[in-house]
């Protein structure tokens, strides 16, 4: 046979018991998933701020960088609205290289998804508890879905994931935001259609049940730029490209048009320190134009605690070990200054 079993995973209900939502922790998620929830159908106007490292690869830095996102939280959640990045699977454009803490929990170990999946929920569980803030993930394995369904308050649907019918209808069924990515060849009637589908009900096979979902009404565009046939990158934040989607969204029966628009990726060609004017630029569109400003409800930034990266093995604390990210300094910086601007 090709495939080897190499052991059998706990359940995510085993996964739950184990490592349960208190109660003090359930009432923090859904006071926050109302507030998040009432930006995408417009009953309030603060701007989500999707902001964290490329990939949560060490619990003790993941730990101390969100609690540093409280902290500001604070001081800005009359505007905004902090989301932190605690993304525990990474996609990887040729299949290799690291592929996040639920496969991979030491990054300098081998693949382990039980002890993945531990430490995962650990550290997502302890993050709410130490900084009041749930954050948002990527969902790279739809199956997975079931472990972190009671602790995330958003989820991101990649750019290779998204024309995946999977995909589409295990977001049909989140109770959280769900945040469509464009493809990466930038085609945005794919990512509507991805949009569209998610908001619909449907039945399908789901871990060994039959199951039907009701639809996400929250589901919703992410921009984060394309590539080109040569491989070159083209941003998609621009007033014009806002303008497009406006346009296109009104063609089409979607609930709550909404856009968050992903500072980096190819938006920054990974010039992480770009991601700053971006997000600036953003802003001053939601300025110039009122329907701008109603499709555009946030914004989705790569950031750590040093900025830059570095190669796995070289041990520096709180700096990524995938794509390079903005640096805390300027992080809380930007934080501030766009409380002010939104």
């Amino acid at each position: 046979m090709s495939f080897e079993y190499i052991q059998k995973l706990p359940t995510p209900d085993e996964i739950k018991d184990e490592f349960p939502l208190t109660k003090e922790l359930a009432a923090i998620k859904k006071t926050r998933d109302a507030m998040i929830s009432d930006v995408f159908t417009g009953k309030s106007d603060k701007f989500l701020v999707i902001v964290g490292p490329c990939s949560a690869d060490n619990e003790d830095a993941v730990i101390d960088y969100v609690c540093r996102l409280g902290k500001v939280n604070e001081k800005v959640k009359d505007k905004l609205i902090i989301i932190p990045r605690i993304y525990t699977n990474k996609p990887r454009t040729t299949g290799e290289g690291y592929k996040g803490m639920t496969s991979q929990p030491d990054p300098e170990g081998k693949t382990d998804f039980h002890a993945g999946l531990v430490a995962m929920r650990h550290m997502q569980l302890k993050a709410i508890e130490e900084s009041g803030l749930t954050a948002a993930d990527e969902m790279l394995y739809p199956e997975n879905w079931g472990y972190v369904s009671d602790i995330l308050s958003y989820v991101a649907i990649g750019a290779r994931s998204v024309e995946d019918q999977e995909h589409r209808m295990t977001a049909s069924g989140f109770d959280t935001p769900a945040g469509m990515k464009n493809p990466t060849s930038g085609t945005f009637s794919v990512m509507l259609n991805s949009v569209y589908a998610a908001q619909q009900s449907h039945s399908f096979i789901y871990r060994g049940y039959e199951v039907r979902t009701n639809g996400n009404p929250l589901a919703h565009c992410v921009l984060r730029g394309s590539s080109n046939k040569h491989g070159q990158s083209i941003p998609n934040y621009h007033y014009e490209d806002l303008r497009l989607l406006l346009a296109l969204y009104n063609q089409r029966e979607i609930m709550n048009p909404a856009a968050i628009i992903d500072a980096n990726h190819n938006n920054s060609n990974k010039q992480f320190k770009e991601q700053i004017r971006i997000v600036k630029e953003v802003l001053h569109s939601r300025q110039l134009d009122s329907d701008i400003r109603g499709l555009v409800k946030g914004v989705m930034i790569e950031s750590y605690i040093e900025e830059g990266a570095q190669k796995i093995g070289e041990g520096i604390y709180g700096k990524s070990i995938t794509d390079p990210c903005l640096g805390w300094a300027d992080t809380e910086r930007l934080l501030l200054e766009m409380a002010d601007l939104v």
